[in-house]
């Protein structure tokens, strides 16, 4: 049975290049990144973003036949925002034949059922940044230069909201295996809380945390990727 293909998605404000180094060889060997590219970033720049995670999932959609390249096992990875994208993309990919979920990863999130709170949509830019940077525990650098943040707080503030105002649609558990991530010293998401994505799935579940904050995989993608590797092999 061929190996199956790992489609990326993205957390809040992040691009398809952020997945594209785990196209290493080492990795290559036993999975094919496939990251997904969601409009208002990157080679999408001039797109406007979209701020509703159904819209987000119908774009995501569009794009697998050719991203895919024919593949027809599949596993899913999410990181925060990523991980609510990758859970309605899976629940859609079970309804579509031809198509096999291997595996499910959601990361840093908490579970679909968990209500999300309006923490930074609506706040002016500077308050905007500096709670995303307090509930996130990072802060990219480039934010500081001021062309490149009038560039990028658009998609930034449509991912935020998208992700605030978020309320799942899928009702039964998914016929997928998930593997719930989190990093040991998340601030934002809780253990308990992401344990709670055990009852959205009817097949095995698994859990596991990694070092480091809510942004753990930007400190070091070795583990995670060794993690990825055993699970879907």
């Amino acid at each position: 049975m061929s190996q199956p293909a790992l489609v990326c998605l993205p957390f809040a404000g992040a691009g398809a290049s952020f997945y594209r180094p785990w196209s290493s060889d080492a990795f290559r060997s036993e999975l094919r990144v496939v990251p997904l590219q969601l409009p208002g970033r990157e080679r999408r720049i001039d797109e406007v973003p979209l701020r509703e995670v159904s819209a987000a999932v119908d774009d995501l959609v569009g794009q697998l036949p050719g991203a895919l390249d024919g593949a027809a096992r599949v596993a899913l990875f999410g990181h925060s925002l990523g991980a609510v994208l990758a859970y309605e993309l899976a629940a859609r990919l079970t309804a579509t034949p031809g198509v096999e979920v291997a595996r499910l990863f959601v990361s840093g999130s908490p579970p679909p059922d968990c209500p999300r709170k309006r923490r930074a949509t609506g706040l002016p830019d500077d308050e905007f940044l500096a709670r995303v940077a307090e509930f996130a525990g990072f802060s990219h650098a480039a934010l500081d230069a001021a062309e490149i943040r009038e560039l990028v707080l658009p998609t930034l503030r449509a991912d935020i909201q998208m992700h605030e105002e978020y309320r799942s649609g899928v009702r039964d558990p998914l016929p997928v295996p998930v593997t719930a991530l989190r990093g040991t010293g998340d601030r934002l998401v809780d253990a308990g809380q992401a344990m709670g994505w055990a009852k959205f799935t009817g097949r095995d579940f698994g859990y596991a945390e990694l070092p480091g904050g809510h942004m753990y995989l930007v400190e070091s993608s070795a583990p995670l990727l060794r993690l990825i590797e055993r699970a879907v092999r």
